[in-house]
């Protein structure tokens, strides 16, 4: 196998997104039956980006973007207290940190030699997640400041969309400071601790691509779904569907996945219920994630993104700016291997996820997702 240097290196953007997995409780009328539950129990909500965007054109994709300086703020000292504070605001300990590839500079929060903070990461990270909810698909993760935190109690709701949400959606656009003056206006803070760790990627090398994030998943379990108002120029169109029909739809060219985005719709296919997502969420919320950069193979017909675990991949700063390749067709690859934790892109609506490998940390990874022969 072989690769190409590709000269100047990526400049990393920080990033975060949310996964709203919403119970459905959504009632019918007498001319409009209810829908039928869905297989999983629950839904996700999609918002599909518009056909203008420089990155992922048209794609369907989790609330998210990229963190502001606004996002970490010490004003937002002032909107915690007197309740909570630094260093952790309240959510649980830290997870340790462990050695992982790739190492990249963290803006992790700190004590100033005058006293003051700035704010974690853990909560810097989380406000971005939830001000661009707020910024894409009109959703508010508040919660009134006089109302205690209570994870355990289980999947919450989100704010009721106030008077003016058009006028403070154009403001927070304009300038994400904004976000803060809107959470003093009603009295609230972001749920913070509403938002699990889930998971991070790392954009992969492509030819040609030039944006390139770091971005922190979050998890958040909702009773029901709130109201989604798309911003019309971000995000042109939305819909909740659970894992199941997310994957038809893909499959069926309805809707187009990024990998990332189909590695987790697949993996949350593992539960039954936004109540089993939700206490599977508290029992490893002290454990911490996984943060991957996937490896791109080429072969002779398709591509692998290869992520950490399978034996092909290797913990090399070269493939920061590097692609493999072989002459090798994808069904010799597979055939060769037996350690597996790949994505095999045979087109852009034909995945197929392999994994062999045990998941670290009390996480979870997809089932072998193999499509069938009428797909291909």
């Amino acid at each position: 196998m072989s690769g190409s240097l590709r000269p100047g290196p990526s400049r990393w953007r920080q990033a975060a997104s949310v996964v709203l997995a919403a119970g459905w409780t959504l009632p019918g009328t007498a001319t409009q039956p209810s829908p039928p539950p869905p297989a999983e129990g629950f839904r996700l909500l999609l918002l599909q980006r518009s056909g203008r965007q420089g990155f992922m054109p048209g794609a369907h994709v989790f609330p998210g973007g990229v963190l502001d300086a606004a996002d970490r703020s010490a004003d937002w000292l002032g909107l915690f207290a007197p309740h909570h504070g630094p260093p952790r605001f309240g959510l649980a300990p830290a997870p340790a940190r462990r050695a992982a590839f790739p190492s990249l500079p963290n803006v992790a929060g700190d004590a100033h030699a005058d006293g003051t903070w700035t704010l974690p990461e853990d909560v810097a990270f989380r406000i971005c997640a939830v001000r661009e909810a707020f910024e894409e698909a009109g959703v508010l993760l508040l919660r009134p400041r006089t109302s205690p935190p209570d994870p355990a109690s289980g999947p919450g709701l989100a704010l009721q969309p106030p008077p003016g949400l058009a006028a403070w959606r154009a403001r927070v656009r304009r300038d994400p400071s904004h976000f803060l003056r809107l959470c003093e206006h009603l009295d609230c803070t972001p749920d913070i601790w509403a938002l699990h760790d889930w998971s991070g990627w790392l954009t992969p090398f492509w030819r040609g691509g030039t944006r390139r994030f770091d971005t922190a998943f979050f998890l958040c379990c909702l009773r029901e779904p709130p109201p989604v108002y798309p911003d019309l120029a971000e995000v042109v169109g939305c819909q909740w569907s659970s894992p199941s029909e997310a994957t038809e739809s893909f499959l069926s060219k309805e809707i187009w996945l990024a990998p990332p985005q189909f590695y987790e719709v697949r993996r949350l296919a593992n539960f039954a219920s936004v109540s089993d997502l939700h206490r599977f969420c508290l029992d490893r919320a002290s454990e911490g994630l996984e943060r991957w950069l996937p490896i791109t193979l080429l072969t002779a017909d398709g591509t692998l993104q290869i992520l950490p675990g399978d034996e092909l991949y290797l913990e090399d700063s070269d493939f920061f700016e590097n692609l493999m390749s072989t002459e090798k067709k994808t069904e010799e690859i597979m055939k060769e291997g037996k350690q597996f934790h790949r994505i095999v892109i045979y087109s852009r609506h034909l995945y197929d996820i392999h994994v062999t490998v045990q998941s670290k940390y009390k996480h979870i990874y997809p089932k072998n997702s193999v499509l069938s022969k009428s797909h291909l």
